[in-house]
């Protein structure tokens, strides 16, 4: 039996998971932290941003589960696409294999939701990433909580949590396309 009280909420990154997390609690949900992020490089980069979900959760009381670091997954499921633009189709891979993970995690776990804190970044296709969300729940057999936790600031919200916890910035989205994208 599934429990349809829990949430497993895939967590890109402490800044960006404040709001979520606090959102779903507030709507009664028990949110389970999901830290699956191969696509963090370099591995420096991955452990900060793990410390800051762990410093996080600890505040708010959540569950945090913490996959392996195994950047390895993200460099296969990406293979050619590595000068694809920010946006492009190397995130919608990158989407998909996290999204994927969760909802693997979500069924062994009997949890019978995921979401994913991705969204709330202005710089993320709500709709995009919902309907990757949605695709793979449908084939495991699971909900997907397509809440755009942007709405109403959520992004200013959950960066002041981050401001008000003192949590690691960091200032790109994760693998290291992106981080050389921003840098130019």
């Amino acid at each position: 039996m599934k429990d349809s009280k829990k949430v497993l909420i895939h967590t890109c990154c402490a800044i960006c998971s404040g709001y979520p997390l606090t959102y779903l609690k507030d709507a009664g949900y028990e949110p389970v932290a999901y830290f699956f992020n191969p696509n963090i490089q370099p591995k420096t980069e991955y452990l900060k941003r793990l410390e800051a979900e762990k410093k996080l959760c600890q505040n708010l009381e959540c569950e945090l589960i913490a996959e392996n670091y195994e950047p390895q997954e993200f460099e296969k499921i990406i293979s050619g696409l590595e000068s694809e633009p920010e946006g492009g189709k190397r995130c919608e891979k990158c989407f998909e294999l996290r999204l994927s993970q969760s909802a693997k995690m979500a069924v062994k776990l009997g949890i019978a939701s995921i979401t994913t804190s991705i969204v709330i970044s202005p710089h993320k296709s709500f709709k995009l990433i919902s309907e990757i969300g949605k695709t793979i729940c449908e084939k495991y057999g699971i909900n997907y909580l397509d809440i755009d936790f942007k709405k109403k600031d959520g992004f200013l919200k959950s960066n002041k949590i981050a401001r008000e916890l003192e949590l690691y910035r960091q200032n790109y989205c994760g693998c290291l396309y992106g981080k050389r994208e921003s840098e130019t």
